[in-house]
Formats: C-alpha cells, structure tokens, sequence
C-alpha cells in the first residue's frame, strides 16, 4: 500500500508540472516544396519569434511572427550557397531587436567555402549583406555558430581543419566582433590543445556575462563525450585548466553520431543536454557542472523504456529556473518530438509529453525559446514539408528566486543632456555599460568611477529614449530607463 501511494504521489506531481503548460493550435510557418530544414528559434524584443531554417544546400530563408501570423519566407543569404541538412544548419541568435544569423557555404570541403553572418538591427525587418567570419587561410571550416554577449554583440564559433583533411586535425575555434557584426577578430581555439573534436558533430556557444562556454563533442580515441571550453574573459582566450568533461558516459563509437550538444548557464552552473548511446540505446542526457568546481555529473532525462528505439537532438532553453527541453524521439508507437519542463531546473526534468501536432514520420529536427512564462518551439516536418510552431505558456512559480537577477536602479540626471551618475553603493566591479536604442543596436559606455560613483559620458550620444543597462562581476544587471536631451 506504501508503494503505491508513492507511485500515485509520483504521478501526481509529473501530471501537475505538465498541467501548467497550455500549448495553443500548431502554425505552419512555411509550406513549401522541398526540404525545409533544421529550424533554429530566437525572440524579439517584444518576446515574438524569429524563425531561421535552410532548404537543402541552397539558401537561408527568415520568418517573424507579426502579431497575428508569420512573415512570408525572406532569403537572407544572397547568392551564398549555404549548407542545410536536418541535423545542421544555419545558425540564429538575438538580442532585443539585434538579430544575427550565421551560415556555412558549400562545398564544404572547399578553403574558399567560408562561414558569414548577417545582422538586423530592426528585429528581422532588413538585413545586412553576408559579412565573412572566417580569416583561416587555406584551411576549411564548418558549422558557424552564434551567441550574442551582454552588450548585444555576436560571438561565433566554428569547427576549423587543416587543409589536407576533414578528420585528422579538427577544432573548434571562436571569433569576436565589438562592432554588431561588422567585422570579426582572429579566432582562437577554444576545444583543447590535444585530440581532435567529432568531426561532423555540430556545437554551442554561450555567453554569460565575463564568461564564454564552448560545448563540443570531442573524439578522444573514439570516445565520443561532450566537452566545454570554458573561458574566463569572454572568448578572448580559452586556457586549457578551463577545459572541462561535462558526460561521463563514456561512448565509444567509431563512426559519427552527427549529434551535439546543447546548454546554458545558470549561475556557476552550466545545464547541458545531448544524446549518448553508451547504454546501447540513443537516450538524451542533461548533465550539471560546476564551473568552480570543474565537476559534473549527469542523468538520462527519461531513460529506457518499453518500446523507445532511440532518442536524439536535443534543445534547451530557459527562463530563470524554469526550463524546457526537446527532442526527437523514435518508439515502436512512431515518431514524435517530446518535450520536458520544469519550473526548478535544480529539481530535474519530471517526465515527457509529445508536443502538440509533432508527431508521425517525417518530424525530425526542433528547437526551443523561452520567455518568462511562454515556451515556444519549432520544428522540420519531412513528411510535409513545412516548418512547424506551437506556443505554450505556463504559471511562472514566484516561490523560486529568479537565476538571473536584474535591479531597477536611478541613474542622475534623467533626462540628462551631457552626462548622467550612477550610485555604486552595494553594487560590486562594473564589467559592462551599455545603451540600447529602439533598434535593438547598443552604445558602448565607459565609467569613471570615482568612490562609490559611476559617471558616464553622453557624448556623441544622440538625443532620444534609451535603455541603460550595467553588469557587474557577479553577472547581476541593473537597468534603467534614460532620456537625453
């Protein structure tokens, strides 16, 4: 009798976490012929969604949601050749309303095939023309990807190789912008000094706030485990005492999953989910590290069960601490894409459910967003031909303190004209100053601190409403509304 009124209180608690999703009707964002593929989801700053995806090494194509529907299909990758298939893609990014895509043009295997970004200043209205991320000289790239750093500027990663081969000497490397995308620095590696990484295994970039994370597969002997390169300064540099196993399972395998990770960080910690076939069948893994503590440890989201054939690809996102993740999943019963939510992140994910109309042969590829209290997710319908949308939302539990913390806070004079103080009193080392204006595009500030003060130069600044944003060492934001004159 004990037994089971565990197992009810179990099930009870898993059916009240699902319960506090209601998802609305699934919305075709584009029916088309062909394959439209690996669809990738970002936010606007009005919390709408972006939505990038690929046609089979063709072009990129963009869609935003308007309020009441999604956009016709834009191509925003010009004349570039850009490499699609279901398991990898072009990559999307946002912050407010700066948006950026990156893209790999094929041959893949070609020097002169180099990886691009395009930025948006005005939330996917327009883009920019292809600007090249990639200064590799005669060697090869593949799998641009991108993160955007608390002042809204892109930071991209790729996997780069000699040029005599796509599988002796492969790493993954990261380049910098510090003008929105215009122009990128010289990469640094960022995957480890020994061994090479899974060659045909996409990966994940994260920004938070001092810190930049790579996450990669790697193929130490054949080992195929995922890694984070951890770099303390932003990307600038990647030193190897920041190189961490974040998946202990130990998968050996000689050929290429074609499968990577994906993550974000929460604090020192850093949730990561990917797919492993180290217990003899595909099972997706979320893995906890400490980043002071250089530890992980991890767990199968839903472990094996009757009839699971195997599950693969998955994504993550978050809003605080609470947290969804995606996936493509294969049963016996058929295909499906699954989902996991949690409003604790630190309590686990309670179970699964098959996202609404994501379902039936041909689903394959999805991605995730969250804002507080909406969960959005897209995904590849190879059966169709469409790409897929569907909305969630959910109670947002105000008992669990937000990880990520943000504080109004009154800056002196407002309206300024000139010049405008901030009081430092409780608030720890300035690592970041900016003003947004409506476009989504920021304006780098420098303080002059001077005891607990922080004064901050308008010049050049022009007249308007802006958004001023502050980060300490810590990783805590303060914000405030400014108006100059």
């Amino acid at each position: 009798m004990k037994k089971l009124v565990t197992t009810l209180l179990f099930l009870s608690c898993c059916l009240q976490s699902y319960s506090q999703i209601t998802w609305s009707t699934p919305v075709t964002v584009y029916s088309g012929s062909g394959s439209n593929l690996h669809p990738r989801i970002a936010l606007n700053r009005a919390g709408n969604p972006m939505i990038l995806w690929g046609k089979t090494n063709t072009r990129a194509y963009f869609s935003r949601w308007t309020g009441t529907t999604f956009t016709g299909p834009t191509t925003i990758s010009g004349s570039l050749t850009v490499f699609s298939q279901y398991w990898a893609g072009p990559d999307l990014a946002s912050f407010g309303d700066t948006v950026y895509a990156t893209m790999k043009v094929t041959p893949e295997n070609v020097p002169s095939a180099y990886d691009y970004l395009v930025h948006s200043y005005d939330g996917g209205m327009t883009f920019s023309a292809p600007v090249r991320i990639d200064n590799i000289d005669t060697n090869t790239s593949r799998f641009p990807i991108v993160t955007t750093t608390s002042n809204g500027n892109p930071l991209v990663a790729f996997m780069k190789f000699n040029s005599s081969s796509l599988n002796t000497w492969a790493h993954y490397v990261v380049a910098r912008s510090a003008d929105y995308g215009l122009t990128f620095s010289s990469e640094v590696q960022a995957s480890g000094s020994t061994g090479v990484v899974c060659d045909c295994c996409p990966a994940t970039i994260i920004s938070a706030g001092t810190k930049a994370i790579m996450l990669f597969r790697n193929n130490l002997s054949n080992i195929r485990d995922i890694w984070a390169g951890i770099s303390p300064d932003g990307g600038i540099t990647f030193p190897g005492a920041g190189l961490m196993q974040v998946d202990n399972t130990n998968w050996n395998i000689s050929s290429c999953p074609a499968s990577g990770p994906d993550g974000y960080v929460s604090g020192d910690s850093i949730y990561t989910v990917f797919m492993s076939s180290a217990s003899g069948t595909a099972m997706v893994y979320l893995s906890k590290s400490s980043i002071s503590g250089m530890s992980s440890s991890t767990s199968a989201i839903t472990g094996s069960f009757a009839g699971l054939n195997s599950q693969n690809y998955p994504r993550i996102a978050n809003s605080g601490n609470a947290s969804a993740v995606v996936w493509l999943q294969k049963t016996t019963a058929g295909d499906s894409i699954e989902y996991s939510f949690t409003n604790n992140i630190a309590s686990g994910f309670p179970g699964r459910k098959a996202v609404p109309g994501a379902y039936g042969t041909g689903v394959m590829n999805a991605d995730i967003a969250m804002a507080p209290g909406v969960v959005h997710i897209v995904w590849e319908d190879d059966n169709t031909g469409n790409v897929m949308y569907v909305k969630g939302t959910y109670l947002v539990t105000t008992s669990v303190a937000p990880v990520a913390v943000k504080q109004l806070i009154d800056i002196y004079p407002n309206p300024a004209k000139d010049a405008f103080s901030v009081s430092l009193k409780n608030i720890g080392n300035i690592i970041d100053c900016h003003l947004t204006e409506i476009t989504g595009r920021n304006i780098e500030l420098k303080p002059s601190v001077n005891n607990d003060r922080a004064d901050f130069s308008l010049k050049n600044v022009a007249k308007g409403g802006y958004y001023f944003v502050m980060t300490d060492e810590a990783g805590k934001t303060y914000y405030s509304k400014l108006i100059v004159q």
